[in-house]
């Protein structure tokens, strides 16, 4: 595996050229087209997987729906929270686009965490902020549909987009359902809302993602 891909996970910045060279050595490298699953719900975790390159979905499974519970890109880390635990997969990570995933082995991860303190650092403070999220996830899940579409796309600002004076662009290529899953609702009220912003200027969709000509007006749908 390239050390230009290891280089791309933040929490492996702190090796020096002799560890990421050995890290480098024993890690697996996936490389996934869109849709392809990198593991699945209630299977046990036994490697630490981080994203290099693409976007990752993490989708949990109920009786009437598929949730997506959060999105996943580059140099963060994947299922970190059950691979740390020991415990299976609370959910299904897929591909949303051409992605490499970096999986690594548990024991070198630890043995480097032993090594770095801030590796286990950063890790807590990422375990944590994941719990953050997913509370506030679910009580999202709660609202208008229409306001859970808008917080939904607003998330995606806050971890994959890109802003420019109240302008955002997020490259994230997501279909219908994936914001359907994403909201907790249909496929058929995802493709109605988004139909109607589209006209209205609200998100405008593209073949690499979406615009949000005006991130404070779809800000005010949740308010």
């Amino acid at each position: 595996m390239s050390l230009a891909l290891l280089e791309r996970i933040a929490l492996f910045r702190c090796l020096n050229p002799a560890e990421a060279r050995a890290l480098a050595q024993v890690c697996r490298l996936q490389v996934c087209e869109r849709g392809d699953t990198i593991f699945t719900e209630g299977d046990r975790a036994t490697e630490m997987s981080f994203v290099a390159l693409g976007a990752v979905k993490i989708v949990k499974s109920t009786p009437t729906r598929s949730i997506i519970l959060r999105i996943v890109g580059p140099g963060s880390p994947v299922g970190i929270v059950a691979a740390w635990e020991g415990r299976p997969y609370p959910g299904s990570a897929i591909a949303l686009e051409p992605s490499t995933i970096v999986h690594v082995p548990e024991r070198e991860f630890f043995g480097l965490s032993d090594r770095h303190p801030e590796i286990l650092r950063q890790l807590l403070r990422m375990m944590m902020d994941r719990q953050i999220e997913l509370g506030q996830r679910v009580s999202e899940m709660t609202g208008p549909v229409e306001a859970r579409v808008a917080q939904a796309l607003l998330d995606l600002v806050d971890t994959a987009g890109r802003v420019d004076e109240g302008r955002a662009a997020i490259p994230v290529p997501l279909s219908r359902q994936d914001i359907a899953d994403l909201a907790g609702t249909t496929v058929e009220t995802s493709i109605r809302i988004m139909s109607r912003w589209g006209k209205e200027g609200f998100v405008l969709t593209e073949p690499d993602g979406f615009v949000i000509p005006d991130v404070a007006r779809l800000r005010a749908l949740i308010s």
